[in-house]
C-alpha cells in the first residue's frame, strides 16, 4: 500500500492518492490532473475511482479534466448531488477564477458504509454531514480520510448551503470519534492528525 499526499489545490486542499497491487483511488480533485497524472503514470497504476468528499468548489475543480484522462468511476454521496450539481451551492459562482467548473454525473452515489474495493484496499464510506449534506469521511484500514468534516485542532464551516452545525457534532461524537484512537486523519486541508489527539484537545469538538 502507498499513500501519495498533494497539499497545493484550491484554496490549499489536498488530494490524496492511494494505491495497492496497480489499482489507485483520488480522492477529492483540486489539484491540478498533471500532478496526480505524474504519479499515476510514474508508477504505472490504474484509477479506479474518484471519490469526492463533498460537492465544494475547491474539492470539485478538475473532476472533469481528472475523469477525462484516467476514465476512473466517479463517486460521491447521494445527498451531496444537489450541491454539487449548483455552481451557486458549491461556491464556484463565488469563489470561482473565471473557468467554468464542469461537473460530471457520478457513476456512483454512495451512502453510509458503502464499501469499495482497489487491488487489496478495502474503503468505507462514512457519512459524516456538517459541513455539507452530503459529506464523507473515507476509512481505509488505520487512515481516515475525513474532507472538510475534521481537521487537526479545527472542524469544517457549518454556515455554507446545507451545513448544520448540529448535524457536525452528531457526526464527530457519533461516528468519528468512536473510531480507534490510534487512526491517522488525513483532513482536506491542512497536516495530518489522529483521532485521539482531535477527541482530547480539539476546540471545536
Amino acid at each position: 500500500m502507498a499513500l501519495y499526499v498533494l497539499q497545493n489545490g484550491i484554496f490549499d486542499s489536498n488530494t490524496y492518492i492511494l494505491s495497492d497491487d496497480k489499482e489507485c483511488v483520488v480522492i477529492d480533485c483540486g489539484v491540478n490532473p498533471r500532478e496526480i497524472m505524474n504519479i499515476v503514470e510514474s508508477k504505472g497504476l490504474n484509477v479506479k475511482y474518484i471519490i469526492l468528499t463533498h460537492g465544494h468548489f475547491d474539492h470539485i475543480y478538475y473532476v472533469h479534466d481528472l475523469k477525462e484522462k484516467t476514465g476512473a468511476k466517479l463517486c460521491l454521496h447521494e445527498n451531496e448531488l444537489n450541491l454539487y450539481r449548483d455552481p451557486l451551492r458549491n461556491g464556484s459562482m463565488m469563489f470561482g477564477s473565471g473557468r467554468e467548473v464542469k461537473t460530471v454525473m457520478p457513476d456512483i452515489l454512495l451512502k453510509d458504509g458503502h464499501k469499495l474495493q482497489a487491488g487489496n484496499l478495502s474503503l468505507e464510506i462514512i457519512h459524516t454531514p456538517g459541513h455539507s449534506p452530503g459529506s464523507i469521511c473515507i476509512l481505509s484500514d488505520d487512515m481516515l480520510f475525513s474532507g472538510d468534516t475534521l481537521f487537526a485542532m479545527s472542524v469544517g464551516r457549518t454556515d455554507f448551503p446545507g451545513g448544520s452545525a448540529t448535524a457536525m457534532r452528531e457526526s464527530l461524537h457519533q461516528k468519528l470519534f468512536t473510531l480507534d484512537e490510534s487512526i491517522t486523519v488525513y483532513p482536506g486541508h491542512g497536516p495530518k492528525t489522529t483521532i485521539g489527539y482531535e477527541k482530547e484537545h480539539n476546540p471545536y469538538a
